[in-house]
Protein backbone atom coordinates (compact mmCIF):
# COMPACT_ATOMS: atom_id res chain seq x y z
CA UNK A 1 0.00 0.00 0.00
CA UNK A 2 1.58 2.69 -0.91
CA UNK A 3 1.36 7.00 0.01
CA UNK A 4 2.71 9.85 -0.14
CA UNK A 5 5.73 11.43 1.92
CA UNK A 6 8.36 14.47 2.43
CA UNK A 7 11.76 12.55 2.08
CA UNK A 8 14.51 14.01 3.15
CA UNK A 9 18.14 13.18 1.91
CA UNK A 10 21.91 14.15 2.58
CA UNK A 11 23.46 13.88 -0.04
CA UNK A 12 27.04 13.00 -1.08
CA UNK A 13 28.61 16.57 -1.35
CA UNK A 14 26.77 16.83 2.58
CA UNK A 15 23.79 19.11 1.73
CA UNK A 16 20.23 18.29 2.66
CA UNK A 17 17.37 18.15 0.35
CA UNK A 18 13.84 17.36 0.47
CA UNK A 19 10.87 16.42 -1.73
CA UNK A 20 7.70 14.66 -2.13
CA UNK A 21 8.27 10.49 -2.88
CA UNK A 22 5.64 7.83 -3.24
CA UNK A 23 6.88 5.31 -0.53
CA UNK A 24 5.51 1.60 -0.20
CA UNK A 25 4.60 0.83 3.67
CA UNK A 26 7.10 -1.89 4.03
CA UNK A 27 9.19 1.57 4.25
CA UNK A 28 7.85 2.33 7.38
CA UNK A 29 9.86 1.69 10.97
CA UNK A 30 8.62 -0.66 13.43
CA UNK A 31 5.68 -0.28 15.71
CA UNK A 32 2.57 -1.24 16.62
CA UNK A 33 0.08 0.98 15.35
CA UNK A 34 -0.37 2.36 11.81
CA UNK A 35 -1.91 6.15 11.53
CA UNK A 36 -3.48 7.68 8.63
CA UNK A 37 -1.69 11.06 9.04
CA UNK A 38 -4.49 13.87 8.34
CA UNK A 39 -2.57 16.90 9.98
CA UNK A 40 0.95 17.61 10.83
CA UNK A 41 2.43 20.61 12.49
CA UNK A 42 5.24 22.30 11.30
CA UNK A 43 7.45 23.34 14.33
CA UNK A 44 11.18 25.08 14.74
CA UNK A 45 12.14 21.88 15.69
CA UNK A 46 11.17 20.46 11.82
CA UNK A 47 12.55 23.48 10.18
CA UNK A 48 16.17 22.10 11.79
CA UNK A 49 15.33 18.64 10.56
CA UNK A 50 14.75 19.34 7.52
CA UNK A 51 17.57 21.68 6.99
CA UNK A 52 20.30 19.49 8.90
CA UNK A 53 20.84 21.96 11.48
CA UNK A 54 21.31 20.83 15.49
CA UNK A 55 22.26 17.86 14.69
CA UNK A 56 18.83 16.27 15.15
CA UNK A 57 18.45 13.59 12.33
CA UNK A 58 21.81 10.92 11.96
CA UNK A 59 20.00 8.55 9.75
CA UNK A 60 18.91 9.45 6.31
CA UNK A 61 16.74 9.25 4.36
CA UNK A 62 14.58 10.52 6.46
CA UNK A 63 10.63 11.57 7.47
CA UNK A 64 10.73 14.85 9.79
CA UNK A 65 7.65 16.24 11.66
CA UNK A 66 7.55 15.60 15.19
CA UNK A 67 3.78 15.91 15.75
CA UNK A 68 0.61 14.84 13.97
CA UNK A 69 -2.68 13.74 14.26
CA UNK A 70 -4.91 10.98 12.52
CA UNK A 71 -6.60 8.10 12.65
CA UNK A 72 -5.66 4.46 13.42
CA UNK A 73 -5.41 2.13 10.07
CA UNK A 74 -4.73 -1.08 12.34
CA UNK A 75 -3.39 -1.82 15.79
CA UNK A 76 -1.93 -4.59 17.56
CA UNK A 77 -2.38 -2.78 20.90
CA UNK A 78 -5.38 -3.06 22.69
CA UNK A 79 -5.47 -0.11 23.91
CA UNK A 80 -6.43 1.43 20.00
CA UNK A 81 -8.39 0.57 17.75
CA UNK A 82 -9.15 1.10 13.64
CA UNK A 83 -10.62 3.84 13.16
CA UNK A 84 -9.70 6.12 16.87
CA UNK A 85 -8.49 9.63 16.52
CA UNK A 86 -5.18 10.26 18.16
CA UNK A 87 -2.62 12.97 18.26
CA UNK A 88 1.45 12.82 18.79
CA UNK A 89 3.71 15.04 19.93
CA UNK A 90 7.33 14.09 21.36
CA UNK A 91 9.39 11.27 22.00
CA UNK A 92 11.50 12.33 19.43
CA UNK A 93 9.38 10.97 16.40
CA UNK A 94 10.55 13.12 13.20
CA UNK A 95 13.83 13.66 14.71
CA UNK A 96 15.12 9.74 15.57
CA UNK A 97 12.11 8.44 13.61
CA UNK A 98 10.49 8.64 10.74
CA UNK A 99 7.73 10.94 12.27
CA UNK A 100 4.31 13.22 10.61
CA UNK A 101 5.36 14.81 6.94
CA UNK A 102 3.67 11.88 5.84
CA UNK A 103 0.29 10.44 5.17
CA UNK A 104 1.09 7.38 6.95
CA UNK A 105 3.24 6.75 9.99
CA UNK A 106 3.92 3.46 11.94
CA UNK A 107 4.77 4.19 16.27
CA UNK A 108 4.86 2.78 19.62
CA UNK A 109 1.44 2.98 21.20
CA UNK A 110 2.91 4.70 24.69
CA UNK A 111 3.70 7.27 22.21
CA UNK A 112 -0.21 7.95 21.33
CA UNK A 113 -3.02 10.50 22.93
CA UNK A 114 -6.60 9.79 22.11
CA UNK A 115 -8.07 12.75 20.87
CA UNK A 116 -10.43 14.57 23.24
CA UNK A 117 -13.71 14.59 21.91
CA UNK A 118 -14.30 18.06 21.43
CA UNK A 119 -10.94 17.99 18.56
CA UNK A 120 -10.68 17.16 14.87
CA UNK A 121 -7.60 15.70 13.87
CA UNK A 122 -7.41 20.14 11.91
CA UNK A 123 -7.92 21.08 15.68
CA UNK A 124 -5.09 18.51 17.57
CA UNK A 125 -3.03 20.20 14.90
CA UNK A 126 -3.09 23.84 15.49
CA UNK A 127 -1.87 23.43 18.80
CA UNK A 128 0.29 20.61 18.61
CA UNK A 129 3.66 20.05 20.14
CA UNK A 130 2.94 24.36 20.88
CA UNK A 131 0.06 23.74 22.42
CA UNK A 132 1.01 21.19 24.71
CA UNK A 133 3.95 23.23 25.79
CA UNK A 134 2.15 26.39 26.27
CA UNK A 135 -0.72 24.20 28.67
CA UNK A 136 2.19 22.36 30.33
CA UNK A 137 3.59 25.70 31.27
CA UNK A 138 0.95 27.05 32.53
CA UNK A 139 0.19 24.28 34.76
CA UNK A 140 3.65 24.35 36.19
CA UNK A 141 2.88 28.27 37.22
CA UNK A 142 -0.21 27.14 38.87
CA UNK A 143 1.32 24.36 40.25
CA UNK A 144 3.74 26.98 41.58
CA UNK A 145 1.16 29.52 43.13
CA UNK A 146 1.06 31.92 40.28
CA UNK A 147 -2.78 33.45 40.09
CA UNK A 148 -4.64 35.32 38.05
CA UNK A 149 -4.22 38.60 40.35
CA UNK A 150 -0.35 38.33 41.17
CA UNK A 151 0.43 40.32 38.25
CA UNK A 152 1.46 40.34 35.06
CA UNK A 153 2.53 37.58 33.08
CA UNK A 154 5.51 38.11 30.27
CA UNK A 155 5.58 35.88 27.78
CA UNK A 156 8.67 36.21 25.27
CA UNK A 157 8.71 35.10 21.87
CA UNK A 158 4.94 36.19 21.86
CA UNK A 159 4.14 35.42 17.98
CA UNK A 160 5.62 32.26 17.34
CA UNK A 161 3.63 28.99 18.55
CA UNK A 162 4.01 28.55 22.09
CA UNK A 163 3.76 32.17 22.51
CA UNK A 164 0.43 33.07 20.58
CA UNK A 165 -1.31 29.89 21.96
CA UNK A 166 0.13 30.81 25.69
CA UNK A 167 -1.29 34.48 25.44
CA UNK A 168 -4.46 32.97 24.40
CA UNK A 169 -4.69 30.36 27.04
CA UNK A 170 -3.45 32.46 30.05
CA UNK A 171 -6.25 35.14 28.71
CA UNK A 172 -8.99 32.68 28.64
CA UNK A 173 -7.74 31.84 32.52
CA UNK A 174 -8.06 35.17 34.06
CA UNK A 175 -4.47 36.27 33.92
CA UNK A 176 -3.23 39.78 32.48
CA UNK A 177 -0.14 38.97 30.03
CA UNK A 178 2.26 41.09 28.22
CA UNK A 179 3.51 40.25 25.11
CA UNK A 180 7.49 40.47 24.79
CA UNK A 181 7.95 40.18 20.87
CA UNK A 182 10.37 41.36 18.11
CA UNK A 183 8.11 41.57 15.20
CA UNK A 184 5.72 44.79 16.23
CA UNK A 185 3.80 44.09 12.74
CA UNK A 186 2.28 41.04 14.65
CA UNK A 187 1.47 43.68 17.91
CA UNK A 188 -2.58 44.34 16.93
CA UNK A 189 -2.88 40.10 16.70
CA UNK A 190 -1.38 39.17 19.98
CA UNK A 191 -3.73 42.07 21.37
CA UNK A 192 -6.78 40.43 19.90
CA UNK A 193 -5.67 37.15 21.91
CA UNK A 194 -5.81 38.66 24.63
CA UNK A 195 -2.42 40.13 25.54
CA UNK A 196 -2.98 43.17 27.53
CA UNK A 197 0.22 44.95 25.97
CA UNK A 198 2.88 44.64 23.69
CA UNK A 199 6.56 45.39 24.89
CA UNK A 200 8.96 45.31 22.33
CA UNK A 201 11.93 43.88 22.54
CA UNK A 202 14.50 45.84 21.41
CA UNK A 203 12.92 48.21 24.17
CA UNK A 204 13.35 45.69 26.62
CA UNK A 205 16.56 44.67 26.04
CA UNK A 206 17.32 48.28 26.21
CA UNK A 207 16.87 49.18 29.44
CA UNK A 208 19.71 49.41 31.53
CA UNK A 209 21.08 45.95 32.89
CA UNK A 210 21.15 45.59 37.01
CA UNK A 211 21.76 42.37 38.91
CA UNK A 212 18.42 43.16 40.34
CA UNK A 213 15.84 45.10 39.03
CA UNK A 214 12.62 46.53 39.45
CA UNK A 215 10.03 44.23 40.03
CA UNK A 216 7.12 43.80 37.36
CA UNK A 217 6.39 40.00 36.66
CA UNK A 218 4.72 37.35 38.73
CA UNK A 219 5.64 34.93 35.97
CA UNK A 220 7.09 34.54 33.20
CA UNK A 221 6.90 31.69 29.90
CA UNK A 222 9.77 32.20 27.77
CA UNK A 223 10.25 30.75 24.57
CA UNK A 224 14.04 32.53 23.90
CA UNK A 225 16.40 32.03 26.34
CA UNK A 226 19.74 33.66 26.13
CA UNK A 227 19.74 37.41 27.20
CA UNK A 228 16.11 38.09 27.10
CA UNK A 229 15.38 35.29 29.45
CA UNK A 230 18.47 36.99 31.86
CA UNK A 231 16.72 40.06 31.91
CA UNK A 232 13.26 38.57 32.42
CA UNK A 233 14.44 36.68 35.62
CA UNK A 234 15.89 39.94 37.16
CA UNK A 235 12.41 41.57 36.91
CA UNK A 236 10.04 38.46 38.23
CA UNK A 237 8.53 39.76 42.00
CA UNK A 238 9.40 37.84 45.28
CA UNK A 239 8.14 34.33 44.83
CA UNK A 240 7.60 34.62 40.96
CA UNK A 241 8.25 31.87 38.63
CA UNK A 242 9.63 31.65 35.14
CA UNK A 243 8.88 28.57 33.09
CA UNK A 244 11.82 28.64 30.61
CA UNK A 245 10.60 26.58 27.25
CA UNK A 246 12.56 27.13 24.34
CA UNK A 247 16.61 28.11 23.18
CA UNK A 248 15.56 30.21 19.72
CA UNK A 249 17.93 33.35 21.54
CA UNK A 250 20.67 31.07 22.68
CA UNK A 251 21.09 28.01 25.21
CA UNK A 252 23.44 30.40 27.29
CA UNK A 253 21.90 32.23 30.26
CA UNK A 254 24.22 34.99 31.98
CA UNK A 255 22.44 35.69 35.08
CA UNK A 256 23.42 35.53 39.12
CA UNK A 257 22.05 34.36 42.12
CA UNK A 258 20.55 37.15 43.27
CA UNK A 259 16.54 37.02 41.82
CA UNK A 260 16.50 33.41 43.69
CA UNK A 261 18.33 33.76 46.63
CA UNK A 262 16.33 37.53 47.96
CA UNK A 263 13.49 37.06 45.90
CA UNK A 264 13.13 33.28 45.89
CA UNK A 265 12.40 33.41 41.78
CA UNK A 266 12.18 29.95 40.83
CA UNK A 267 13.08 28.94 37.21
CA UNK A 268 11.11 25.82 35.99
CA UNK A 269 12.06 23.93 33.14
CA UNK A 270 9.47 22.27 30.61
CA UNK A 271 9.64 19.47 28.59
CA UNK A 272 7.26 18.09 26.45
CA UNK A 273 9.20 15.69 24.67
CA UNK A 274 8.85 12.84 27.32
CA UNK A 275 6.03 14.04 29.21
CA UNK A 276 4.43 10.49 30.84
CA UNK A 277 0.76 9.72 29.18
CA UNK A 278 -1.11 11.02 32.26
CA UNK A 279 0.13 14.37 32.39
CA UNK A 280 -0.58 14.87 28.61
CA UNK A 281 -3.96 13.43 28.86
CA UNK A 282 -4.20 16.16 31.36
CA UNK A 283 -2.92 18.25 29.23
CA UNK A 284 -4.75 17.72 26.26
CA UNK A 285 -8.27 17.59 28.65
CA UNK A 286 -7.62 21.16 29.70
CA UNK A 287 -6.75 22.55 26.32
CA UNK A 288 -9.88 20.91 24.91
CA UNK A 289 -11.97 22.93 27.94
CA UNK A 290 -9.82 26.16 27.29
CA UNK A 291 -8.57 26.78 23.97
CA UNK A 292 -10.46 29.11 21.53
CA UNK A 293 -10.60 27.79 18.51
CA UNK A 294 -11.95 30.77 16.72
CA UNK A 295 -9.94 33.91 18.49
CA UNK A 296 -7.03 31.94 17.35
CA UNK A 297 -8.21 31.23 13.48
CA UNK A 298 -6.52 33.71 11.59
CA UNK A 299 -2.92 32.78 13.36
CA UNK A 300 -2.99 29.57 10.97
CA UNK A 301 -1.77 28.82 8.27
CA UNK A 302 -2.46 25.14 5.86
CA UNK A 303 0.36 24.16 3.42
CA UNK A 304 1.00 21.21 1.79
CA UNK A 305 3.96 18.69 1.80
CA UNK A 306 5.73 20.31 -1.28
CA UNK A 307 5.42 23.80 0.73
CA UNK A 308 7.66 22.19 3.92
CA UNK A 309 11.22 22.87 2.56
CA UNK A 310 10.21 26.53 2.08
CA UNK A 311 8.36 27.07 5.17
CA UNK A 312 11.08 25.57 6.93
CA UNK A 313 13.52 28.13 5.92
CA UNK A 314 11.10 30.68 7.02
CA UNK A 315 10.43 29.37 10.41
CA UNK A 316 14.26 29.11 11.23
CA UNK A 317 14.50 33.28 10.23
CA UNK A 318 11.39 34.06 12.16
CA UNK A 319 8.85 34.56 9.44
CA UNK A 320 6.14 32.45 10.49
CA UNK A 321 3.51 33.77 13.28
CA UNK A 322 1.39 31.42 14.77
CA UNK A 323 0.72 27.95 13.89
CA UNK A 324 1.94 26.38 10.62
CA UNK A 325 -0.07 22.87 9.68
CA UNK A 326 0.64 20.83 6.77
CA UNK A 327 -2.51 18.92 4.97
CA UNK A 328 -2.07 15.38 4.43
CA UNK A 329 -4.47 13.38 2.42
CA UNK A 330 -5.09 11.08 -0.60
CA UNK A 331 -5.42 13.50 -3.46
CA UNK A 332 -2.08 15.32 -3.69
CA UNK A 333 0.90 15.98 -1.58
Amino acid sequence: MSFQALVTHRQEDGSIVSGVETLDEVRLPEGNVTVDVEWAGLNYKDGLCLTGGGGLVRTYPHVAGVDFAGTVRDSADDRYAKGDRVVLTGWRVGEVRWGGFAQRARVDADWLVPLPAGFTTRDAMILGTAGLTAMLAIDRLEALGVRPDHGEVLVTGAAGGVGSIAISLLHRLGYRSIALSGRPEHADALKALGAADILPRDEFLAQPDKPLESARWAAIIDNVGGKVLAKALRQVKYGGVAAAIGNAGGIGLESNVLPFILRGVTLAGIDSVMQPYAARVAAWARLDETFDRTAYGGLVEEIRLAELPLAAERILSGKIRGRTIVRLDETSP
